[in-house]
């Protein structure tokens, strides 16, 4: 019978698991970003099965690209909220959708670990460039999205800090449209971070992948939304092995380019493939195309289904952020369980505070 501190720790794992999953799975695709199925087997034919950096970008092993940097920027948003809740201020509520803009308006003008101050990203989407330089403009995190068909994955993988540290399901589906909108509003989108956020909640409550795919399912159809839902059907139909082993083919035919129903597809696969999280995600990018958003949304469910424990340990080492991540997680969780008096004795043993 599970205690309930081994209760605490699994959903510990589990949540770093999440974030760190979308970090190798990000620094894992990375260097083979934009490359063919074609290219890939032929460079690596067996997959790649280290994170050595490289890439279009020329990043540094284990370097966060844009869907880890701004994974980031909405965990900063949930660690500053946790921090608010903590100081109970009558009236001041506080407006999640609004610090994740800022957050990644500071990523967006560099201001950010890992460059130059002032240095723009290496790497930015259509959309994000959009909703980014308009919230820089208007400040309005609710009017500055890229618009109605723009509906690529930049904000599906960016999003899953709403499934491990929102509560209730009415309040994680509307935090997940709201960041969503902040740069991707077309509800292709929206919906798409809706539905993956309560499959992770649902594998942070210890349900199974299928029971949670079945969950994320009933979100897409409550939003009404078939274009999602049929996206999620396909990914139970699906083989990550036969597409590492095949290539693509008409069943994903333009090669996981960067469309977000793509993309929540093979996450959706990938979350239902039995095999171990390292042999899945080296399969996921061996598919070819936007191998490391692919691989950071895939790798997000992947971490919620098994740990952090099931990360290799040689791509752990690798990550720019894994202690920065580890400790944010942590942080928050402290913080949404302490008691009334204040700052639990874990928060400040961590940061070196008295009492």
């Amino acid at each position: 019978m599970a205690t309930a501190a081994n209760t605490v720790q699994l959903r510990l794992s589990k949540t770093l698991g999440a974030l760190l999953g979308v970090h190798a799975g990000d620094s894992l695709g990375a260097t083979l970003e934009f490359n063919s199925y074609r290219e890939i087997k032929k460079n690596f034919p067996n997959g790649l099965r280290d994170i050595i950096g490289g890439g279009t970008f020329g990043w540094p092993p284990g370097h966060a690209t844009d869907d880890t940097d701004l994974t980031r920027a909405v965990l900063l948003a949930y660690h500053d909220r946790a921090n608010h809740n903590l100081l109970k201020i009558p009236g001041k509520d506080f407006d999640i959708a609004r610090s994740v803009a800022d957050w990644s308006l500071d990523w967006y003008e560099g201001d950010w670990p890992g460059r130059k101050k002032g240095q723009a990203p290496k790497d930015i989407g259509g959309a994000t460039h959009v909703g980014l330089l308009n919230y820089s403009h208007l400040h309005d995190p609710r009017r500055c999205g890229a618009g109605d068909g723009k509906a690529g994955n930049g904000s599906l993988m960016r999003c899953i800090p709403t499934g491990l540290f929102t509560r209730g399901r009415d309040e994680r589906i509307k935090e997940s449209k709201e960041i969503s909108a902040i740069t991707h509003n077309d509800s292709r989108c929206t919906v798409s971070c809706a539905a993956y956020n309560e499959i992770v909640a649902a594998l942070l409550d210890g349900k199974t992948p299928q029971t949670a795919v079945g969950i994320g399912l009933e979100v897409a159809r409550e939003q009404d939304h078939i274009d999602v839902v049929d996206a999620i059907e396909r990914g139970r139909t699906l083989s990550i092995s036969k597409f590492a082993n095949e290539g693509p083919g008409d069943e994903l035919p333009d090669n996981t380019s960067g469309y977000v129903l793509q993309s929540l597809t093979v996450a959706i696969a990938a979350l239902l493939d039995p095999r171990s999280l390292e042999d899945v995600l080296v399969d996921v990018t061996r598919i070819g195309g936007d191998t490391d958003t692919n691989g950071a949304i895939s790798g997000g469910l992947l971490g919620a289904r098994d740990g952090i424990e099931a990360i290799p340990e040689r791509w752990l080492n690798t990550l720019q952020f894994r202690t920065e991540f580890e400790e944010l997680a942590q942080d928050i969780l402290d913080l949404a369980s302490s008691p009334a008096e204040g700052l639990p004795s874990s928060y400040k043993k961590r940061h070196g505070l008295a009492g």
